[in-house]
């Protein structure tokens, strides 16, 4: 979970509210207390924390909750309302034929981001290429064509050139009428120099990009400000993203840093994979922190990964709780498709979540791609109707997929445990119609 520290603590300061039998001054100072620190402790600038408590104490003490809204969920409103406007206002990238300009110093991220914004395009079902910009680092143009290679989109560099002006220019003339999104990478710095600012505004006035953005790592914290700043003044930058948000203990710090500057953090980076990787959204976000999840974020994911198939049917038998084994294969394609569970997870809200973040996440995954092998070893009456499988063709099945027998009982007994878990889920009708109306099957 993305700055987990600071999302325990917030969510422990909700608790302390709802649990509240009244909502009076003394509870207030103590609340704006414990958020005080939890966003110390996540590196938020102080001058802002202030800020941010003194708006959410007198909210609290001088505003009446509105019509249906009780004391205590008006004052957990109030402090959502107020984490939110700290991160600033949100942006979304046009999906639109354009140049995108990466910038940032060295060791940012940013040739690992230029392969993230690339996935992210193909998804949207435009054409991306990738031009390799920076020819100062040795090894860009290799990490680079490599990225390009595991993401499968086009490449051009030129490994030997000294002109980054050139290079981009040649490339954009050869991606011109074969593209759709062309994604410029540039050389950084080690830190902030005449020299990198002069060369990103040789390669602005040369490509005039639609977009500029800015990679930062956010374990930077606080500093991320002062950098920000300086590459706005450059080059006016449009957007920034935030890289290993998902290991620092100072994102809090490089959030609040950015969105200061005023441009718009519009990507965060939450691992490894190519997919990790996130439109930021600061309701959303401030959502997930506060365990009450980001059932937009989850439904757009899963339209992703539902594309081309049928989205409303596999819905329905989800939250159905009748469900065969056929059925659970394509859950298992559909989250497959949507990325790591640990990142599914926290886009649940509350209880739900809870429950997911008690088992090893990634134990979990690996057993879901093993349980899809042992299903592919199995006839099509015998995943209509798991009750029939019985000791001779648990042998049969294991044999069929190279595993041992105990690995097809650990299948069957996950199916029954999921099958129960969603015979609960779909009882929950208020949740169940909730999220049919957000995805639109419910008219």
């Amino acid at each position: 979970m993305v700055l987990d520290n600071l999302g325990d603590s917030l969510k422990r300061t909700l608790k302390k509210i709802a649990n509240a039998v009244h909502v009076d001054a003394k509870l207030v100072k103590e609340v704006v207390r414990d958020i005080q620190r939890a966003l110390l402790q996540a590196d938020v600038n102080v001058k802002l924390v202030v800020g941010l408590s003194k708006k959410i104490e007198k909210r609290a003490l001088e505003e009446k909750p509105p019509a249906g809204m009780n004391n205590r969920e008006h004052v957990i409103r109030i402090v959502y309302d107020e984490l939110v406007n700290i991160l600033g206002d949100s942006r979304e990238l046009p999906i639109k034929k354009q140049c995108i300009m990466m910038v940032g110093l060295y060791g940012q991220g940013k040739t690992t981001t230029c392969g993230k914004l690339a996935t992210f395009f193909k998804k949207k079902g435009l054409r991306p290429v990738l031009i390799a910009g920076d020819v100062h680092r040795p090894a860009a143009y290799e990490q680079l064509k490599q990225i390009s290679e595991k993401v499968e989109v086009p490449f051009f560099g030129d490994k030997k050139a000294k002109d980054a002006v050139k290079v981009i220019k040649e490339g954009m003339d050869k991606f011109k009428r074969s593209s759709d999104v062309i994604i410029v990478d540039t050389s950084g710095r080690h830190k902030l120099e005449d020299e990198l600012i002069s060369e990103m505004k040789d390669i602005f006035k040369a490509t005039k990009p639609d977009e500029k953005l800015l990679v930062m790592d956010a374990a930077m914290g606080q500093q991320s400000g002062p950098q920000a700043k300086a590459f706005n003044e450059a080059i006016g930058i449009t957007g920034i993203v935030l890289t290993k948000l998902d290991g620092t203990a100072k994102g809090g710090g490089a959030l609040s840093a950015a969105s200061e500057v005023g441009a718009p953090i519009v990507f965060v980076g939450t691992g490894e994979h190519s997919t990790d990787f996130e439109k930021f959204e600061p309701s959303g976000f401030i959502s997930r922190l506060l365990g009450m999840g980001d059932i937009k974020s989850l439904i757009e994911k899963a339209e992703e990964s539902l594309k081309g198939k049928d989205a409303e049917k596999t819905a329905r038998r989800f939250m159905s709780g009748k469900f065969n084994l056929n059925d659970m294969y394509s859950q298992m394609d559909m989250l497959s498709g949507m990325g790591p569970l640990s990142k599914v997870a926290e886009m649940l809200p509350f209880g739900q979540n809870a429950k997911l973040k008690n088992v090893d996440m990634n134990e979990t995954q690996g057993k879901l791609q093993r349980f899809r092998v042992i299903m592919d070893s199995m006839t099509e009456e015998e995943r209509e109707n798991p009750e029939i499988i019985k000791s001779s063709r648990i042998k049969r099945i294991a044999r069929g997929a190279g595993v041992e027998n105990k690995h097809v009982k650990e299948l069957l007994k996950y199916y029954n445990m999921t099958k129960r878990m969603m015979k609960g889920f779909s009882s929950d009708r208020k949740m169940r119609k909730g999220l049919m109306r957000q995805l639109q099957f419910g008219k």
